[in-house]
C-alpha cells in the first residue's frame, strides 16, 4: 500500500535510538568520540582530555561500549580505548552542520 513505511525501517530506527542516538546524547560521549579520533587511548587521557574525574569518564565510556560505538583492549597495567566505527564521526560531523546552518537560519530570521 502507498505511503507505508517498511517495517524493517521501523525496528532499525527504534534500534537507532534506543541505542545509538542515547549513546550520543550527552556532550561528553561526544567529545569522548572526537578525542578517539586519532586512535587508541587510555582512560587517563581521556581524562585530561575531557577535564573529567575517572569515574565519569568511565561510565561514559561504558554507555560507548555498550552500544558498540567503542572498543576496549588491556594494554599491560592500562585499558586503551577505540573508535569500533570511525564513520560516526563522519554522521556526527553532518549533524554538527545541519546544526551551524538551522542556527544560521534561525538567526538570520530574528534579523530580517
Amino acid at each position: 500500500m502507498a505511503g507505508e513505511l517498511n517495517p524493517l525501517l521501523r525496528v532499525e530506527l527504534q534500534d537507532l535510538v534506543a541505542n545509538m542516538c542515547k549513546a550520543i546524547n550527552d556532550p561528553k560521549r561526544l567529545l569522548l568520540l572526537y578525542a578517539l579520533a586519532d586512535g587508541p587511548r587510555s582512560v587517563s587521557e581521556l581524562c585530561t582530555i575531557l577535564d573529567s574525574p575517572q569515574s565519569n569518564a568511565s561510565q561514559h565510556l561504558a554507555v560507548l561500549r555498550a552500544a558498540g560505538m567503542v572498543d576496549a583492549e588491556r594494554s599491560g597495567s592500562n585499558v586503551l580505548y577505540s573508535l569500533r566505527h570511525p564513520k560516526v564521526l563522519d554522521a556526527i560531523d553532518m549533524l554538527r552542520v545541519i546544526s551551524r546552518d538551522e542556527l544560521a537560519r534561525r538567526q538570520a530570521s530574528l534579523v530580517g
